[in-house]
Parts: structure tokens; sequence; C-alpha cells
């Protein structure tokens, strides 16, 4: 199943399928979890090493934490 936006490009359909779709997906979880361990790093970093507590760091920890739960979450239910 191609994405149904890209498949009406007359010359991207035969470059979009589900192995693209699917590269893509990966892709960005890879890149979110990776932006999420950095977070995570930089906190406690600052934390052990500059005794300060970094709030904007935490705070992006966190939100990744709530929103991937909270999709997840969803999407178990509707499936």
């Amino acid at each position: 199943m191609t994405h149904p936006v890209l498949s009406r490009i007359p010359f991207l359909n035969k470059f979009v399928d589900e192995r693209f779709l699917d590269h893509r997906r990966r892709s960005s979880s890879i890149a979110g979890f990776s932006v999420l361990i950095l977070a995570a790093c930089i906190f406690e970093y600052r934390l052990l090493f500059e005794h300060m507590i970094s709030w904007d760091m935490g705070a992006i920890v966190l939100t990744f934490a709530v929103v991937k739960m909270s999709l997840f979450t969803w999407y178990r239910i509707h499936s």
C-alpha cells in the first residue's frame, strides 16, 4: 500500500512503496531514540559534573516518554 498523496504524483508512485514507508518509519524511530539518549546524557552530565538540574533537557526526555507511551496506548486500543 502506498501513501495516497504520494501515489498521485506520477513519477513518485514507482519509488514510494511499502519498503520505502517502512524504512522511513524505522529511520524516524531511530532518530527519535538517538535524540532521547543524547538529551538524557546531557541531563545526567549537567547533573553529575556541573551540579545543576537542566530543566530543558529533562523536559525533552519527559515529553518523549509521554508522547511515546500515549501513542503506544492509542495504537494498542485502536488496532
